[in-house]
Formats: C-alpha cells, structure tokens, sequence
C-alpha cells in the first residue's frame, strides 16, 4: 500500500488544530460519559471526523478503526487505519496539554495486526513524530521546521529514566520501578510516554494498567522504527486485535530488551 506520510502528518496536525480550537476556548468544552465511564469531548468528536474525512478522502477502500467510531471492515482488508483523534481525553479535561493525536497503518498477520506507519502529533507542544518500520525511518518534526532523524538511546547509564503514566499509577507499577535500580521518574500523559522513549529522551515505559489497541500502535511504529521495542507480558512483539478484543495486555516499552527478563519475572 502507497502512502504519502506527509499527508498523514498533515491529516493529524489538521485535527490537532481542530482539538486546539476548543481547547483554548473553555466554555466551549463539552464533556459526557461513555458506557465505559470514561469521558468523552466534542474536540473528540470534532478531530474523528477531521481524521475520517482526511482517510477516506485520499484511501477510500482502507477501512478506518477508530476509538469513536468505524468505517469499513477491516477483516476484508490486508491493510486499516487504526486512529485515536483525542488520546488523553482526560488530560485534555485537566488542561495540561499532555494529549496527541494517534494515527497507524496497520497490516494483518493472520488474525493479529502489527503497526507498519505511525504518526503522533501533540497540539500544545506542537510537535510530531512519524515512523515507517518498514523503512526503519523515525523523525521529529517540531513546529513547521525540517524533520529530525530519531533513535532511541541505548547508553544505559543509572539512574534510569523511567516515564510513567500521569493520571494512572498502581502498587505494581511501584514494584517493577524499584526493582529497577536507581531511576528517574518522568510523568507524562498520552503516548508522548512512548515517543520520549523513541527519542532518546527516557529509556522506558512499563503499563501495568488498561489501554485499548489504538492509544499504543502509533507510538508503537514510532519506537520500533527508532530501534526500540514494545512487548507483551511474555517480552514478545505486542501484535493488536483490532477487530474483536481491542485492550492490550500490559506492555513495556523499551530502548531494548535489556529489561525482558525482569518484565516478564513481574508479571502475574
């Protein structure tokens, strides 16, 4: 499948502007609650059908999984798009500007999917990070400027810079953290966790906690692409299930596999 990373960029940069319109405008913030009890915004709403419009307009057989709604069926297809238009829906509610924009391509290996394309965009930060396993290509682009190639670092040096979540943080998190070494905590929203991962700017990223399969693909592209990795609890490539059973397992992402083993020791 030929796709044009830039116009994915622009799809995604397209309804950040979308989420910062309202965002700047706090009257104008609508908040209800999901079966799920999670809550749910018009910038939600209004940055989906940014991204559907965007999708269908230049790929209108590639079939759309999105947090707020479907287009297409992705089990006729090779290929889906598989886009959160808000994650972080809570911090965007907090108005601490730690939430992206998610878009993935992801391919189907039998009844599992694996992220090939990812794209994240930040809003408030203004920033974006591609990646194409593929082409093993992973960049920054900040603002309007050039983009910049990225890797992850892996000059394990202590103290560990560890990102953890910053509205989600249990006991278990506490125990892998400690049984770390010597650490740095880094708190942050969203999956900009896993993208300061990819950047070289935090080494990893434990979730010991619930997310479904689109809060983590588009990150997940990016990391792989800058060499590092996203495992399952068995320290195996996380593939998705975006179809029928869309929560992830608990996850690790990592500048390498140099953690595995003690990932997969901490696991139920």
């Amino acid at each position: 499948m030929n796709v044009d990373v830039q116009y994915i960029i622009e799809v995604a940069k397209k309804a950040g502007q979308t989420i910062m319109e309202i965002y700047e405008k706090i009257d104008e913030i609508q908040v209800k609650s999901k079966m799920d009890n999670s809550p749910l915004t018009n910038a939600d709403i209004a940055a989906h059908e940014t991204i559907i419009s965007g999708l269908k307009s230049k790929f209108p057989d590639t079939p759309i999984i999105s947090e707020e709604g479907n287009i297409g069926n992705p089990q006729k297809s090779e290929f889906s798009w598989l886009v959160d238009p808000l994650d972080g829906t809570k911090e965007f509610i907090k108005r601490n500007g730690m939430f992206t924009v998610n878009i993935a391509l992801m391919k189907k290996d039998m009844d599992k999917w694996n992220p090939i394309i990812g794209v994240v965009h930040s809003p408030v930060l203004n920033k974006t990070w591609f990646g194409n396993t593929e082409s093993d290509t992973a960049e920054l682009i900040i603002k309007d400027n050039k983009p910049k190639i990225i890797s992850v670092n892996k000059n394990i040096d202590y103290p560990i810079q560890l990102v953890a979540s910053g509205s989600h943080r249990n006991k278990r998190d506490e125990i892998f953290a400690e049984s770390l070494g010597p650490h740095d905590l880094i708190r942050m929203g969203s999956s900009l966790k896993a993208c300061i991962v990819a950047e070289g700017s935090a080494h990893l990223y434990p979730r010991f906690g619930p997310t479904s399969c689109w809060d983590i693909a588009a990150a997940h592209a990016v990391v792989s692409a800058a060499g590092g990795i996203l495992v399952g609890p068995d320290g195996q490539n996380l593939q998705y299930d975006i179809i029928d059973k869309i929560l992830n397992p608990y996850f690790l992402v990592a500048c390498s596999s140099h953690w595995n083993n003690l990932w997969i020791n901490n696991q139920d």
